[in-house]
């Protein structure tokens, strides 16, 4: 997830047609500071939430299926 807020918010510049793409804000110089620590917030949330499920009653997987499945 965080890779892709970093990849996003890129200058970049299209080769065909040489428009440059800022997502910088010249008007909130650290908004994506507050993005990238929201992102974290929703994350580590989302962990939370998820350890405090109920077991399903499923067979447990191999930790490589579980990573597969994960990414």
């Amino acid at each position: 997830m965080m890779a892709s807020v970093i990849d996003q918010y890129q200058v970049s510049t299209d080769k065909r047609s040489g428009i440059t793409n800022d997502p910088n804000r010249s008007d909130d110089k650290e908004y994506i500071l507050r993005l990238i620590g929201q992102v974290i917030t929703v994350s580590l949330e989302t962990v939370k939430i998820v350890n405090s499920l109920p077991e399903l009653g499923l067979p447990k997987e191999t930790s490589a299926k579980a990573t597969a499945t994960v990414q």
